[in-house]
């Protein structure tokens, strides 16, 4: 990829849905850290959006789309880094959409499950210059355990962030901290690794190691 002249966004992502595949209601939640750089300075913002029954392939969908949606909200187009640790998402996007795409909207071997949202995520996407990374879950990362707290909340107590709203992952950081947890964890440094990657036009892996 070329090197991006484009304002550059770092989202890390996570969905719960509570029962998941039971056959009863499940109700779910999705949640999400921004991060994105204005006047030097390094700003985070938070969402959240919640279902009353639905499935965490579906919630990881709508994540994405929420926060795409979010950083579209001014008419700006950036360059996204989404970070998720839905493969269902990350390999979707990836890897099965563009030959979706290519046969009209349709795959081999039957009828593609959430197709609507399949389509509005790629609609939303194209507002961007976007890029999909998988990391795996619950394995110490911090932005994606606070994105996981976030989504379990919106699927616990139902309830949906009035667009992207201040962040408290500093207050959580800290909290962490207090438990012996992420001493050595640099949240700037990290997001600011990846944004020099982005700007320089870092094709990035489908997995990544951050």
């Amino acid at each position: 990829m070329p090197a991006s002249p484009l304002p550059i966004a770092v989202l890390h992502l996570d969905e719960s849905c509570l029962g998941n595949g039971q056959d009863r209601a499940t109700p779910g939640g999705a949640g999400g850290l921004i991060e994105v750089r204005a006047g030097g300075a390094i700003q985070r913002r938070d969402f959240h959006i919640h279902a009353p029954d639905t499935t965490n392939n579906r919630m990881a969908l709508a994540g994405a789309i929420a926060a795409l949606q979010l950083l579209a909200g001014k008419g700006k187009r950036l360059d996204v880094l989404l970070i998720s640790d839905s493969e269902y998402l990350v390999k979707g996007m990836r890897e099965w959409v563009p030959g979706w795409i290519a046969r009209g909207w349709t795959r081999k071997g039957g009828a593609i499950e959430n197709l609507e949202l399949w389509r509005v995520l790629v609609d939303s996407a194209r507002r961007h210059r976007v890029q999909f990374g998988w990391v795996r879950g619950h394995k110490g990362h911090p932005k994606n355990e606070y994105a996981n707290d976030l989504a379990v909340l919106a699927a616990t107590e139902q309830v949906t962030s009035q667009g992207a709203v201040e962040s408290g992952f500093g207050e959580w950081l800290e909290g962490k901290r207090k438990l012996g947890l992420y001493q050595d964890y640099d949240p700037d440094a990290s997001f600011a690794a990846l944004e020099r990657r982005v700007k320089a036009g870092e094709s990035f892996p489908l997995r990544l190691a951050e």
